[in-house]
């Protein structure tokens, strides 16, 4: 049993290797490439330390398994115990925060419109950050994401065919006005203030119909961006508990290709001994 584990340990960590080099050059290429969005540039450092821990992790797991280096199977498990631990707590973590929530659902609309306010205290906090918010916001412009809305047909859309569409969270936050607001409609993206009508909403006096301010600056922008993030991150936490099942099991085959490579150190085998 002890060299089987040491062996899958090795084909394990020479998977995650190869795995690794493909990670790093993304990350590097992404800090090289010229003219690159503030999405990428955001991009560029986790990727890179992430292929580099990958790299190093998964070396030290191959040399120790397959040349029975004590010390360097010790450090190996040592890492995956802590990333074990610390899979486990962000799971937990992230389906504390996104639990709250919700788009509100209106009545002859075929989309749901999103406040700040629904949301759990951490993320607010998140997006309210101006520093980050402008990152986020020049993600949002840089994608485009509005400009879908007034593509999709050949023609500007009549009001009654825009309420009928289903837009997502995003959209519905930042490419339009609140239907509170009671903006004349002219196109999906392009809203006319009626004079002489106020609304206590204040995303309503943020709202411009330049393609690159909209309503990026809004409360309900940021409250869309969140409902997003939630269901993305639950995705994710639901991928995080195959993927510690999966680590679960990779450290125990590891404790015993410690257990192994320990007990051949301490019990070398010399010539004629069976």
């Amino acid at each position: 049993m002890g060299r089987v584990s040491n062996n899958l340990i090795g084909i394990l960590n020479f998977l995650t290797l190869v795995l690794s080099i493909p990670v790093l050059g993304a990350g590097i290429w992404l800090a090289h490439k010229g003219g690159a969005t503030e999405c990428e540039r955001f991009l560029e450092k986790p990727v890179i330390a992430l292929g580099v821990f990958l790299f190093l992790v998964s070396l030290a797991g191959l040399i120790g398994a397959c040349f029975r280096v004590s010390w360097l199977l010790w450090v190996y498990l040592l890492v995956m115990f802590l990333l074990i631990v610390l899979l486990f707590c962000f799971t937990i973590f992230a389906f504390v925060v996104t639990n709250p929530g919700a788009g509100k659902t209106l009545s002859n609309r075929g989309y749901k419109e999103y406040r700040l306010g629904d949301y759990s205290n951490w993320l607010q906090k998140r997006v309210g950050d101006g520093k980050n918010w402008n990152k986020i916001k020049s993600c949002l412009i840089d994608g485009e994401v509005c400009k879908s809305m007034t593509t999709t047909n050949a023609t500007t859309p009549t009001v009654t065919e825009f309420y009928a569409e289903h837009l997502s969270a995003v959209q519905s936050g930042c490419c339009k006005p609140a239907d509170e607001c009671y903006f004349e409609y002219v196109s999906p993206t392009v809203w006319n203030k009626p004079a002489g009508t106020a609304s206590t909403n204040t995303d309503c006096a943020l709202w411009d119909n330049d393609p690159s301010t909209l309503c990026f600056n809004c409360s309900s922008c940021k409250a869309g961006v969140l409902d997003n993030l939630k269901r993305d991150w639950k995705r994710v936490a639901v991928v995080n508990i195959i993927f510690l099942v999966v680590l679960v099991i990779v450290y125990s085959i590891g404790c015993c290709a410690f257990r192994n490579s320990r007990a051949d150190n301490d019990y070398p085998r010399y010539k004629g001994y069976p």
